[in-house]
């Protein structure tokens, strides 16, 4: 059961109006990273979890912040579309400030939704739910939900950094310091769980079951071999499950492809036509 409380979280009050300001901030409300996703990402995997405890809680308890998130980005942008010329524009364009506006405006803001703010990104694509990440695996989902606050508070500090204004500014400063404490809260988690399973996921598939001699192996496919600096290929694995080895000239391990052609009525290009060198051709039985 969820309550609508009518104050907001925080304030999302602009200074002045600016339309293309507002067509910006659609962005980070439903883009790929904006509070829609993280909303409904966190909602899900917390109704997913099969019992109750603190992980669920913790879920549940940002995915309803992040729904206040979301209200806190509608009003802002509605009140940053307030008084935009959607009126006579041949007019309102002979004046070069406003017509700079109304090139950068998001005509949709005006057409479609009236003045306020839509369940898409700055460049107008709707939300989707491809989006959003609920696995049931705690740790694999966990680590989704500390990239999507990383990728989240990037583009909220950039848009920081685009304005001027400063009502934009404190509401901005608050998101951004509520992704400082969903990054902190997710690496807790993930290392809460890593401490008792692993930090392979996942944890529960028996491992004599994978092909050993090469967990632990880092292939060089670059030219040069910068990559053999790196902790990733020397010493102890993270896992405590071997150490890392580098190859520097990885070979194939099996022989190179060869398909039965297809039969006649798919209508393939005919056997005949493309050339086998006889170290292609093998009989049926070996196929």
């Amino acid at each position: 059961m969820f309550f609508h409380i009518k104050e907001l979280q925080y304030h999302a009050k602009p200074d002045k109006p600016d339309p293309l300001f507002a067509k910006k901030l659609q962005e980070i409300l439903g883009g790929q990273f904006g509070e829609i996703s993280v909303a409904l990402q966190y909602l899900f995997q917390g109704w997913s979890v099969r019992g109750n405890g603190k992980y669920k809680d913790l879920l549940m308890d940002t995915g309803a912040e992040e729904l206040a998130h979301i209200e806190m980005l509608a009003t802002m942008i509605a009140r940053l579309l307030d008084g935009a010329p959607v009126g006579d524009l041949e007019k309102a364009a002979k004046d070069p400030v406003i017509g700079a506006i109304l090139g950068g405006m998001n005509p949709q803001h005006a057409i479609v939704s009236g003045l306020g703010a839509m369940p898409a990104d700055s460049v107008g694509n709707r939300w989707t739910a491809d989006y959003i990440i609920a696995s049931g695996n705690l740790l694999a989902d966990f680590r989704a939900n500390l990239n999507a606050e990383s990728q989240g508070r990037l583009q909220a500090v950039r848009l920081y950094e685009e304005t001027t204004d400063r009502g934009v500014k404190d509401m901005l400063s608050w998101l951004i310091a509520r992704d400082t404490m969903h990054q902190n809260q997710w690496l807790a988690a993930i290392k809460e769980l890593e401490a008792k399973e692993n930090v392979v996921v996942p944890s529960t598939f028996p491992r004599n079951l994978e092909k050993r001699e090469v967990s632990h192996v880092l292939f060089n496919f670059s030219r040069g071999n910068e990559s053999a600096a790196g902790r990733w290929a020397k010493g102890p694995s993270m896992d405590g499950e071997g150490v890392f080895q580098y190859v520097e000239h990885p070979q194939p391990l099996a022989k190179k492809p060869v398909l039965r052609p297809a039969p006649p009525y798919i209508h393939d290009t005919p056997p005949s036509v493309i050339q086998h060198h006889r170290d292609d051709v093998l009989p049926p039985n070996l196929y």
